[in-house]
């Protein structure tokens, strides 16, 4: 888990805390946060508290995004840092069709 830079930070519109996510999904908190050591997730420490939170973006309704996972996982085995995967995740490149999900 990061603590992240705020311009990272800058880039991603929403977040959302463990708990919340939990409830969104109906699972657990501690199955989110098994979900984050899995690397099914990534979550940051940001706000006045420090408190662990995840991209808004990265849940759809009651699920996590559709392969999210994988796409993790393959910028994991390149070398990726949670930090740079959200900036890549969450730059706007003119090449590639559209950005992650807004809420």
């Amino acid at each position: 888990m990061t603590e992240i830079d705020a311009k990272i930070d800058a880039l991603v519109p929403a977040w959302l805390h463990l708990p919340d996510i939990a409830e969104m999904l109906d699972i657990e908190v501690t199955r989110v946060r098994q979900l984050v050591r899995e690397g099914q997730l990534i979550a940051v420490r940001r706000g006045e508290n420090r408190a662990l939170q995840v991209p808004a973006a990265f849940i759809d309704g009651d699920k996590v995004v559709k392969g999210l996972a994988g796409t993790l996982t393959l910028l994991r085995d390149d070398g990726y840092n949670d930090e740079e995967m959200l900036e890549w995740l969450f730059t706007p490149d003119s090449t590639l069709p559209g950005t992650p999900r807004r809420r």
